[in-house]
C-alpha cells in the first residue's frame, strides 16, 4: 500500500509539472494575463465572475489579455478600438465560433449559433434571407408587430392601474412575434402550450446565468454525467424540440409551395428544391434546431430590453415625459406608431439607443475562435484559440461616449437635438457574427415602447420604491430582472 501511495503521489507531481510546463510554453506566445494554476487555470482567481473580473484585468494587463479556463487559454478583447478591429477588420480570422458546451449539447452540430464552416454559412444565409424577405424591416412584419402591440396594450389596460410585474406580458408579446415568424400564428396569452414553452425558455436562461451554468461550461465533461437541476433543463428543451417536430409535420401536410406562411414553410420549400445539394443544411434536424434557436434567442434579449426600458422611464420621469411629448407631436393620441415615424422622432430614437447601450444586456459576446495563426496588436494568437470580445466595454468606452457610465440620451444627440448614430453602438455585436435578428428586434423595441408610452404613463409599483438601475442591472446578470410598475391611461 505504501508503494502504491508513493507511485500515486509521484504521478500527481509529474502531472502537475507537465501541466505547468505546457502552460508556461503556451503563455510565452500569448498576450499577458494572470498566472494560471495547473488544471483549474484562473477559475479561482476572480475570472469566474467573468465580465466584471475581465474589466478589472484589462486595467492591469491592457485591452488584449489572456485568462485560462482550466487548461485552455482564452484571449479577451476590451474597448472599442480592439473589439471593432478584430470583429470587422480581421473578421476573416475572428469569426469562427468558440466552444459553447450548453449550446452544443442542445443543437448537436446543427443551427447557426454554435456551428462553423460551410454548414454555418449556408444555414445563416438562408435564415437571414428568409427573415428579411418575410418582412424583416418591411411593412408586412411591421403590421404583425403592431397587431401584437395592440394585444399588449389590452393586457396592460386590464391591470386598471394596479401594480404588476411587466416581465410576463412583455415576454408573451415578444415571443408571439417570433411565433408569427416561425410558426405562422400567435397564441393567446393564457394558452397552456404557449406558457409551457415560455417557461422552458426562462428556465434555460436562468440556468445559463446561474453558478450551475458556469460550472457546466467549465467542467462539461463531468457535469453532463452528474444528476441535478441542469438535467431537467436539458430534458425540457428536448420536449420543446419534439413540439417543433410536430409543427413541422403539420406544416408538411398542409404546405402550399406557392404561398409560404412562415419560416418553416420557406425551409420545406427550399429543401424540396435542393434535393441532394446541401442535404445537411436542409435536413429536418437542421430545421428543428433553427426554429428552436429563433424561438429561444428571439424572446429573452428583446423582452429584457423592453423591461429595462420601462424601468428607466420610471426612474427618469422627465425623460418619459419628453418621449411622450414627441409621440403626441409626431403620431398623435390615436394612430398606432409605425416604423416610418422613427426618422421624425430624434429624441425617442436616442432614448431607445441609449437604453440598449446603457443596460448592455449581453456584455460579453459569445466566444469566437481563431481560424488561423494571426498577428494582432503585437501578439501572435495561435489558430484555435478562444476569443471573448467584451461588447459591454465598447458600449461604455470613455473614448466614445459623452457620459459612458450614466443613462443619458444626449449620447446620441448632436448640438441641434438631431439623432446622431455612433459606430461604437454594437449591442448586437459586429462583423460576420452580428445577430441575424437585429432588424426585427429593433423594430419590436421601437414599436412596443412608443405604443406603450402613447397610451400610458408609467410609475413605480409602490410610491416608496427606490429603483437603483445600477444595482438591479448587476442582479440581472445573476438571476434576471424583476420589479413592479403601474400603468395609468393618459388623458
Amino acid at each position: 500500500m505504501e508503494a502504491l501511495a508513493w507511485y500515486l503521489c509521484l504521478f500527481i507531481v509529474i502531472s502537475l509539472l507537465i501541466s505547468t510546463w505546457r502552460m508556461y510554453r503556451r503563455r510565452l506566445s500569448l498576450p499577458p494575463g494572470p498566472i494560471p494554476l495547473p488544471f483549474v487555470g484562473n477559475l479561482f482567481q476572480g475570472s469566474f465572475v467573468l465580465y466584471h473580473s475581465y474589466l478589472k484585468l484589462s486595467k492591469q494587463y491592457g485591452p488584449v489579455f489572456t485568462v485560462w479556463l482550466g487548461n485552455s487559454p482564452v484571449v479577451v478583447l476590451c474597448g472599442y478600438s480592439v473589439v471593432k478591429d478584430a470583429l470587422v477588420n480581421y473578421s476573416h480570422r475572428f469569426s469562427d465560433r468558440g466552444p459553447l458546451p450548453i449550446s452544443e449539447r442542445l443543437t448537436k452540430g446543427y443551427g447557426i449559433i454554435s456551428t462553423n464552416g460551410e454548414h454555418w454559412k449556408h444555414s445563416r444565409r438562408f435564415a437571414v434571407a428568409t427573415l428579411r424577405n418575410f418582412g424583416m424591416g418591411k411593412r408586412s412584419m411591421e403590421q404583425r408587430v403592431q397587431e401584437e402591440a395592440e394585444h399588449l396594450l389590452k393586457a396592460i389596460e386590464a391591470t386598471c392601474g394596479e401594480a404588476f410585474n411587466p416581465y410576463t406580458v412583455l415576454g408573451r408579446a415578444v415571443n408571439n412575434v417570433i411565433n408569427l415568424v416561425v410558426f405562422g400564428r400567435r397564441w393567446d396569452f393564457e394558452d397552456e402550450t404557449f406558457l409551457k414553452l415560455l417557461n422552458i425558455t426562462n428556465n434555460l436562461f436562468n440556468f445559463v446565468r446561474a453558478p450551475l451554468g458556469m460550472a457546466y461550461v467549465a467542467f462539461e465533461r463531468i457535469m453532463k454525467h452528474l444528476p441535478g437541476r441542469h438535467q431537467k433543463v436539458f430534458q425540457d428543451c428536448e420536449r420543446m424540440k419534439s413540439f417543433i417536430k410536430e409543427e413541422i409535420e403539420s406544416h408538411r401536410r398542409t404546405l402550399n409551395p406557392d404561398s409560404p406562411r412562415d419560416f418553416i414553410d420557406c425551409f420545406l420549400i427550399r429543401a424540396n428544391q435542393e434535393n441532394e445539394i446541401n442535404r445537411e443544411e436542409f435536413s429536418q434536424d437542421n430545421l428543428v434546431i433553427l426554429a428552436f434557436e429563433l424561438f429561444i434567442a428571439g424572446t429573452e434579449t428583446t423582452s429584457n430590453t423592453l423591461q429595462f426600458s420601462l424601468l428607466l422611464m420610471i426612474q427618469y420621469p422627465e425623460i418619459q415625459e419628453k418621449v411622450q411629448n414627441e409621440i403626441d407631436t409626431v403620431i398623435g393620441p390615436t394612430r398606432m406608431p409605425g416604423i416610418s415615424d422613427r426618422s421624425q422622432m430624434p429624441y425617442t430614437n436616442a432614448v431607445i439607443h441609449e437604453v440598449m447601450r446603457y443596460v448592455d444586456i449581453v456584455p460579453m459576446s459569445l466566444p469566437h475562435k481563431m481560424s488561423d495563426d494571426t498577428f494582432f496588436k503585437g501578439f501572435m494568437i495561435p489558430k484555435g484559440t478562444t476569443i471573448i470580445p467584451l461588447i459591454g466595454s465598447v458600449l461604455s468606452d470613455p473614448d466614445c461616449w459623452k457620459t459612458p457610465y450614466d443613462f443619458d440620451p444626449e449620447n446620441f444627440l448632436d448640438q441641434n437635438g438631431l439623432f446622431c448614430p455612433k459606430d461604437a453602438w454594437i449591442p448586437f455585436s459586429a462583423g460576420k457574427r452580428v445577430c441575424p435578428g437585429e432588424g426585427l428586434a429593433r423594430m419590436e423595441i421601437f414599436l412596443f415602447i412608443t405604443a406603450l408610452l402613447q397610451k400610458f404613463t408609467l410609475k413605480p409599483g409602490n410610491p416608496s420604491d427606490t429603483l437603483d438601475v445600477r444595482t438591479i442591472r448587476k442582479a440581472f446578470r445573476k438571476k434576471g430582472l424583476a420589479y413592479n410598475l403601474r400603468a395609468y391611461p393618459r388623458t
